[in-house]
């Protein structure tokens, strides 16, 4: 292999592993956000919005403009065009999960100092588990190339729509705040239906995040085969 082929697709795995730090640090921004919201702690909320801006989004960057490069100097055909076009999505579907979780951490702030109800806390915490567990799990099958893995994404985000169908029962079915905090009126009806709206858009919040891992899917099955996951779908 001639010298600047090989540098190029050095470069590329490279590449690869600065999207697989990147998505690490989404997932830590995930356990962040969520630990903000549980444990009511407005101190976290800065915590988490320094994350997103001083370790996500400048490496979201960083690698952007690698790629941008290595396509405008290389001008890479058929499998490596594809996976650097696979890259330059797949960062920004990373990003705006850290995006997404600086809206759940600051949701603390709406919410304080309130309590949540002992149920709402416990699926908010499964939501955080699962958008985690479909972000690695995108991420891994980026990395690895792995079709399968991704193909198995889709199923993995029908457990994430039945989470936040639960959480919507919950916080509308029964009172969103905790017995104590319910007990002393909880800022009165209004108060509490501000509560459920709020604590819906963080189960939206959730939910959007493991469609961004969906997303993420799509775009490795582009990259191993040249073909999206729907065109199969519409063929049928």
């Amino acid at each position: 292999m001639p010298e600047t082929r090989k540098a190029f697709h050095e470069e590329i795995e490279d590449l690869t592993s600065e999207v697989v730090r990147l998505g690490a640090r989404a997932c830590q921004s995930i356990e962040m956000g969520t630990k903000a919201l549980l444990e009511a702690d407005l101190a976290a909320i800065e915590r988490v919005v320094a994350h997103d801006r001083n370790q996500v989004d400048p490496l979201t960057h960083s690698i952007e403009q690698r790629a941008c490069l290595l396509l405008a100097r290389q001008q890479p055909m058929a499998v490596d065009l594809r996976t650097l076009v696979t890259i330059l999505r797949v960062i920004h579907e990373i990003e705006r999960v850290g995006d997404l979780m600086v809206k759940v951490a600051k949701s603390t702030r709406r919410l304080y100092p309130q309590q949540l109800a002992p149920r709402v806390r416990g699926l908010v915490d499964r939501m955080r588990e699962q958008a985690g567990s479909q972000l690695q799990m995108a991420v891994d099958a980026f990395a690895q190339r792995d079709v399968s893995k991704a193909e198995a994404l889709p199923d993995m985000d029908d457990v994430m729509d039945d989470l936040q169908r639960d959480l919507f029962q919950a916080i509308f079915s029964t009172p969103p705040l905790s017995p104590e905090e319910s007990a002393s009126g909880g800022g009165g009806e209004e108060g509490r239906l501000q509560t459920a709206v709020n604590i819906a858009l963080v189960g939206r919040h959730f939910e959007r995040m493991a469609d961004h891992a969906v997303n993420i899917a799509d775009r490795v099955a582009f990259m191993v085969t040249g073909h999206f996951s729907y065109e199969d779908h519409d063929e049928e």
